[in-house]
């Protein structure tokens, strides 16, 4: 299975989107093409995301570990049709959302009006 992306945290193949580290110690989640509803594309702030290492503030997204991710600027959420949206901040987010989009044709809707994802 050859991976179109693939970071530290983040590889999309022909498949499917993979998390590493989404669960505790070291899980990892596999999320199927066709399982994503909807892509949210936000910029992160030091209340909208930056501070979450890993984990939840809220209960609605659950950050994937990522320790670089004070340094990043870009977050995306997935719907999955789940209570709880995986959030995660690949180091390439353009990539990232340019594979999703070819292979769900959904475009990512940008919402910066404080509601992603803390």
């Amino acid at each position: 299975m050859a991976s179109a992306y693939k970071d530290r945290f983040i590889e999309c193949t022909d498949e499917a989107l993979s998390i590493r580290f989404y669960y505790f110690p070291a899980g990892t989640k596999r999320i199927p093409y066709g399982n994503i509803r909807a892509v949210h594309r936000f910029d992160m702030t030091a209340l909208r995301g930056k501070g979450r290492i890993w984990g939840s503030g809220t209960l609605r997204y659950w950050a994937s570990l990522d320790p670089g991710r004070p340094k990043k600027s870009v977050g995306i959420t997935l719907d999955i049709g789940k209570f709880v949206r995986p959030f995660i901040t690949p180091d390439d987010p353009d990539a990232v959302l340019a594979i999703i989009k070819q292979h769900t044709n959904l475009e990512p809707s940008s919402d910066n009006d404080g509601r992603y994802p803390f």
